[in-house]
């Protein structure tokens, strides 16, 4: 399905359908109101309405803002799917939504269909978003950026929702390898020898049980006289089993998304080098398989960190602070960073803190946090602020070790997972690193506003937001 901005009316371009968004005050003035009464339409946010005799489809909204654009297009986009028609056509609200428009109508169209031995392919081949009245030089930079990032976007998406037998740490060092290729990117890839070197021991004993070494991956994206220097981690987990701590089997089911903070950070390198920003982005990747075997780490292990900082395993399935831990001090080594952000499915807890649909965000900038907050909700994607404090803190102490990797009570999950990881930030850099817990956010079984069934791509649109108004 290709996606066209057209500098004319609406009535001008030549199309099978045409769209349009109807709010509740305005449906009683429409030249349809008696039809669509007929037809049972109020114009409530994300409800249809297709006149398939005059080849029109009304989509209801609460308000022609950003939010409820999006999540009506992508309401939309199905229903137009679903038909035998090959082009729709659609007007250019304004220029403050055209972003939100693209997002709904890419995203909301998006499949993942490739394990289907015969997928059902859609008649629709274009939509075209008709503008004769705005700035059109305008219109196109922002069409064409909000491509860019929704693409990004359904790149992320299509790499979670890869099942776990064709990604393991070293297909996704050849992924990471591959997009280097393409975008011109620095790529460099710590294999298990190399992490021996570096003394990476937490990281290193969460693989290994795996079949598949453990690897490190760090890709650059080096613009000419940068604003700003930035440093994304991802926990990149292939599959979690849970390790000899083993996740219940209903647990188990959508564990490939454990990798979806690794898939988001290249996802968002990707989009900056074709947003062509002038920020230098470093992504680190933690690629590991947590799995079960003679060799695996066990409960009761210490553990002797990068950091040096000693370890007391008390569960194997709280492994991607391990993971993150030997990463996030790599990375402040490697890269003299303005900001540091991690992203992670990391707690089952922050969903049950802040639901399934929301991102929970820790560090202890609050300027930093207002920043990404506001961000945020320009690009339509949920964040939830969880605080630190230092009563949490004691939870995590070891009484063999300088550490343990869980708490001892079982309150607060999310934020000690998140104090864990503040004991491996620097002194240096606390006001810079801030924590993306997108646990609850990056997977759906239930699709809901822009995001279909599977891999949300969480992360993508936020940080995309937040380095273009660096």
């Amino acid at each position: 399905m290709k996606i066209k901005l057209i500098e004319k009316n609406i009535s001008d371009i030549d199309s099978e359908v045409t769209i349009e968004f109807l709010s509740k005050d305005e449906l009683s003035e429409h030249k349809e109101a008696e039809i669509l009464n007929n037809a049972g339409f109020k114009a409530k946010q994300d409800t249809t309405c297709f006149l398939y005799e005059k080849g029109i489809i009304f989509c209801g909204v609460d308000s022609k803002k950003s939010d409820d654009i999006r999540s009506a297009a992508a309401a939309m986009i199905n229903i137009v799917k679903a038909s035998n028609y090959k082009s729709a056509k659609v007007s250019a609200l304004s220029k403050s939504t055209l972003t939100a428009l693209v997002e709904g109508l890419v995203l909301g169209a998006y499949e993942f269909n490739e394990y289907k031995s015969e997928p059902k392919k859609a008649a629709l081949k274009e939509i075209f978003i008709a503008s004769d009245e705005l700035e059109f030089s305008a219109l196109k930079t922002i069409f064409k950026e909000a491509l860019i990032v929704a693409n990004a976007t359904c790149f992320t998406r299509d790499i979670v929702n890869r099942a776990p037998q064709e990604v393991n740490p070293q297909t996704l060092c050849s992924l990471a390898q591959k997009l280097a290729r393409e975008n011109s990117l620095e790529c460099e890839i710590l294999q298990e020898d190399d992490l021996k070197k570096q003394k990476m021991n937490a990281m290193l004993a969460v693989g290994r049980a795996s079949i598949h070494g453990s690897a490190l991956i760090h890709l650059s994206y080096k613009p000419s006289n940068p604003k700003k220097v930035i440093s994304l981690v991802g926990k990149g987990l292939t599959y979690d089993s849970g390790g000899l701590s083993l996740k219940p089997a209903t647990s188990m089911v959508t564990m490939k998304m454990d990798k979806a903070g690794a898939c988001a950070v290249l996802g968002v390198i990707k989009a900056v080098s074709e947003l062509k920003l002038d920020i230098e982005v470093h992504v680190f990747i933690g690629a590991v398989e947590n799995m079960v075997g003679g060799d695996a780490y066990k409960p009761d292990d210490v553990l002797v960190s990068r950091s040096k900082t000693t370890i007391e395993v008390r569960n194997t399935d709280a492994e991607g602070r391990l993971v993150l831990a030997d990463v996030l001090d790599y990375a402040q080594d490697a890269v003299n960073a303005d900001y540091i952000f991690d992203f992670a499915t990391l707690t089952g807890a922050c969903m049950v803190a802040l639901g399934q649909y929301t991102t929970g965000l820790m560090g202890h900038s609050h300027k930093l946090k207002h920043d990404i907050s506001r961000t945020s909700s320009d690009a339509g994607e949920l964040i939830g602020s969880l605080p630190f404090n230092k009563h949490l803190e004691k939870l995590l102490k070891s009484e063999i070790a300088d550490i343990s990797n869980t708490s001892s009570k079982p309150y607060g999950g999310a934020i000690t997972a998140g104090l864990f990881l503040d004991r491996f930030i620097r002194k240096e850099n606390k006001k810079k690193w801030m924590h993306f817990d997108i646990a609850g956010s990056a997977y759906t079984e239930t699709p809901w506003d822009c995001n279909v069934y599977g891999a949300t791509g969480a992360g993508v649109r936020l940080m995309c937001g937040y380095l273009k108004n660096l």
